[in-house]
């Protein structure tokens, strides 16, 4: 094969043709190559298929070096990362981009080095610029390109790099490094070989007259087995420190002597994979049911949901079927939508699964991504890894079954960048292409997963019974419209709140207290002329955070200091309006001071270790009330919390969306279902000024059937999902006046195709994020419409729009399918 197609990591539609240079013959599909493209940069890309049709037309450029000589892909990522392009709507440059950890991309860090063969063909052959790079590059070994670009001070290295590459005056280095780096460890080994006895005697008359460095050599000598004749240990220099008990400065000595030498291996950053397994969780009558029909429901169905309550014990439930699936030599993927829900997840699937359980999400270093996908790259064993939505790009090459947990999530649907993917959706297709079965488990499954499984889509199981039989939380909703004409309420406490939380606490349980909105306000206000402060950048209010008495804007980061005189009228008239978590926590400090608080946000969670040090406090009750967001309602597991407070259920139902009502069931459900999980019936207080709303009433009896018969009705009558498919269609521009011309014309180009199922153009609820107005196109479309071709009607339509007006070319669109 002398051309390859090769895949960019550039939102660009299609694969970009490279010939195969003669030493590469045996190129792979799924190897990384290292390519030029246009005359700016190089690029890592993957082969996707190899030919000989040499293409007309334009002179094809050779692949400058081949990284790999096996493939970092397995069948069939390729499929599948095609997949998510076509359905998506998104470039498959922009699904690689995703899917690849940064550590095996090679960008602007590449080496580069002179070609020692490179004679000017004539004089003047190099430009000034390229002769200063070329004798930079001849004075060193090998040069990065950010080296270039900082010894020489020029713009635009890669594309002077690209001319000289060009020209043969310069190659790519043969030992090209990314930005992985692998972990390694100092090891100590003696200056000596082993059986050299009349060495050992010369080194203990060195130290003999130091017992420190005496006691070095001892330690030595029992942990590499020298003495023995068997093959020598390798010692870490820890390792030898901690046996020894001395210090750094008596190992330096003794190399000073010439005893031991001292070097660099390479390890792995997890442990290595070990057939030994701990104990399995003994299920109850009714789990071990749950799990033969799961198991019954495989036979017939590639996926199944399985409808648990709150506490009904599912993991246990998902762990039999982990340890089934490893007895068979198969691989398990378990979805979980937050970081936060790894870390209690994991301690638990540890203690069965030890070393075969690995861990993969967001808050990893690049190098521990990268080992991670090595390590799967490299070895078939039977594991199960355990991780949040981008786990699904990662090359199982034995994948027997997907669990995804909470599957009603938001969290699993990408929002920004491309490609906009639901993982739990991914992770079905991904289970179908491996040949593999799919559990999604809730206690509030999506509206379209429970349809599709009342309809015979997927199988259906269901286990409506908390473990040990307790009951599910009793719900007491209080009217805050009348709790303030009493003045039975202060700040976002009522009374009856406060003395039910009061009460647990006497009693040495636990508070959660839930309030959807991070910061300490989420406005501030001049009560004198009514000034509010504004995002430059965005059509919103700026969020005070009290901790570092500043203004945020949560879309774009802009920040600006809290003025202590209004900037309009002059006049000390600052006042806060409103409440996050940040103002909670200092109201439940004041209301309840001899106990101590926990918040868990954006905020308070930013760091790798955050949220294993919080749900670790607050499990080992060091801590009483854990103040937070939306992410106290994830599946954790808190056997002390007998009180779940939500301190203004208002905010979750008086949203305009189609979706609100089940998002703010499964909120408000998932969050009552953290009380009372162990030994006793817990208590969940609902304030709201709309006690009579459905939703609410669904809520108090924790009935999810007539929550959902309710909602398939509306949706039915609407013709919204699961009835049919939303793709959002959204256009952005530096000028209000532009985008809207270009979002009307677009639209009207689309209903000459699709009718009435173009609704828009709109503004969003945020009509501007980071200086771009926005406008929003909706698409109605039949489930049964082939994407494929969706795709390709959108793109011709785009395609008419530039021929129409060149201002298209400087709008940013971009495609939302089945948005949440």
């Amino acid at each position: 094969m002398n051309f390859a197609e090769v895949i960019l990591p550039l939102p660009i539609y299609g694969t970009f043709t490279y010939r195969i240079p003669a030493t590469a013959s045996d190129l792979k599909i799924g190897c990384r190559v290292l390519v030029p493209f246009g005359r700016k940069k190089l690029y890592t890309g993957i082969v996707a298929l190899t030919h000989d049709k040499e293409p007309e037309g334009y002179v094809v450029k050779e692949i400058q070096v081949v990284l790999d000589s096996e493939p970092i892909l397995r069948n069939p990522q390729l499929k599948f990362w095609d997949w998510i392009s076509q359905y998506y709507l998104c470039s498959v440059g922009d699904v690689y981009k995703a899917a690849v950890p940064t550590g095996l991309k090679v960008e602007s860090e590449t080496f580069v080095s002179a070609n020692p063969d490179y004679e000017e063909k004539e004089a003047g052959e190099l430009k000034e610029r390229e002769r200063i790079i070329y004798d930079l590059i001849c004075s060193r070994d090998r040069v990065q390109l950010s080296e270039i670009a900082h010894a020489t001070g020029f713009k635009n290295v890669e594309a002077v790099v690209s001319r000289m590459l060009e020209k043969n005056a310069i190659v790519v280095a043969e030992k090209v490094v990314d930005s992985y780096r692998p972990k390694t460890e100092t090891c100590i080994a003696f200056t000596i070989e082993q059986g050299d006895e009349a060495g050992l005697h010369h080194f203990f008359d060195l130290v003999a007259r130091s017992k420190k460095q005496e006691s070095l050599l001892l330690a030595f000598l029992d942990l590499s087995h020298w003495l023995q004749k068997n093959k020598i240990a390798e010692v870490s220099r820890k390792e030898l420190l901690e046996r020894a008990d001395v210090s750094q400065a008596v190992l330096s000595a003794v190399m000073e002597k010439g005893i031991f030498r001292q070097y660099k291996k390479e390890i792995n950053r997890f442990e290595a994979l070990t057939n030994h397994l701990g104990e399995l969780p003994k299920l109850s009558d009714e789990q071990h049911r749950a799990y033969c029909d799961i198991l019954d429901s495989f036979k017939d169905k590639n996926i199944t949901l399985l409808h648990g309550v709150t506490s009904s014990g599912k993991t246990e439930i998902y762990i039999h079927l982990i340890s089934e699936m490893l007895r068979l030599g198969r691989q398990t993927l378990y979805l979980v939508p937050e970081i936060a829900l790894t870390t209690q997840l994991t301690l638990r699937l540890k203690r069965v699964f030890g070393s075969k359980l690995l861990i993969y999400h967001s808050r990893f270093t690049d190098n521990e991504r990268v080992d991670i996908w090595r390590r799967l790259l490299n070895d078939a064993e039977p594991c199960v890894v355990i991780g949040v939505r981008s786990s699904v790009f990662l090359p199982f090459s034995n994948l027997g079954l997907v669990i995804v947990d909470e599957e009603h999530d938001t969290s699993y649907k990408q929002q920004d960048p491309a490609p906009r993917y639901n993982g739990r959706n991914a992770a079905m297709v991904l289970a179908m292409l491996h040949g593999a079965k799919t559990l999604l488990g809730s206690a509030t499954p999506a509206i379209d997963s429970y349809y599709n499984a009342l309809n015979g889509k997927y199988g259906l199981v269901k286990l409506m019974k908390r473990y040990s039989d307790i009951e599910l939380p009793s719900v007491e909703v209080i009217d805050t419209k009348l709790a303030h004409k009493k003045h039975e309420m202060k700040n976002m406490f009522t009374t009856q709140l406060i003395a039910i939380c009061q009460k647990a606490l006497d009693a040495d349980e636990q508070v959660i207290l839930f309030q959807n909105r991070r910061g300490f306000a989420p406005m501030v206000r001049c009560k004198e002329c009514g000034w509010v402060p504004k995002c430059t950048n965005c059509d919103v209010s700026l969020t005070y955070h009290k901790h570092v008495n500043s203004l945020s804007c949560h879309y774009c980061g802009y920040t600006i200091s809290l003025p202590d005189v209004c900037p309009a009228c002059g006049l000390p008239g600052i006042e806060v309006i409103g409440y996050g978590t940040e103002r909670i926590e200092d109201i439940v400090d004041e209301a309840f001071p001899s106990r101590t608080i926990l918040r868990m946000d954006l905020d308070t969670t930013r760091s790798k270790s955050s949220y294993e040090k919080i749900i670790d406090d607050f499990s080992h009750h060091r801590a009483q009330i854990l103040v937070g967001t939306q992410m106290v309602t994830k599946g954790l597991d808190f056997d002390g919390v007998s009180v779940v407070g939500i301190l203004n259920a208002d905010t979750l139902i008086n949203f305009p969306d189609f979706h609100s009502s089940e998002r703010a069931f499964n909120m408000l459900e998932q969050v009552s279902g953290r009380s009372g999980r162990k030994s006793k019936r817990g208590k969940v207080v609902v304030q709201t000024s709309e006690p009579e709303h459905p939703v609410i009433g669904f809520v108090s009896n924790h009935d999810y059937e007539g929550f959902y018969n309710y909602e398939i009705a509306d949706r039915e009558r609407f013709r919204y999902p699961p009835f049919t498919k939303i793709i959002n269609i959204y256009l952005k521009h530096r000028e209000a006046d532009v985008v809207q011309e270009m979002a009307v014309r677009f639209s009207n180009l689309l209903r000459e195709v699709f009718g009435q199922r173009v609704l828009g153009p709109e503004i969003p609820l945020v009509g501007r994020i980071q200086q771009l107005y926005i406008r929003q196109i909706t698409l109605k479309m039949e489930n049964e419409a082939s994407m494929y071709k969706v795709k390709k009607i959108l793109r011709d339509s785009y395609e008419r729009m530039l021929e129409f007006d060149s201002r298209m070319r400087r709008v940013i669109l971009y495609y939302d399918v089945d948005p949440l």
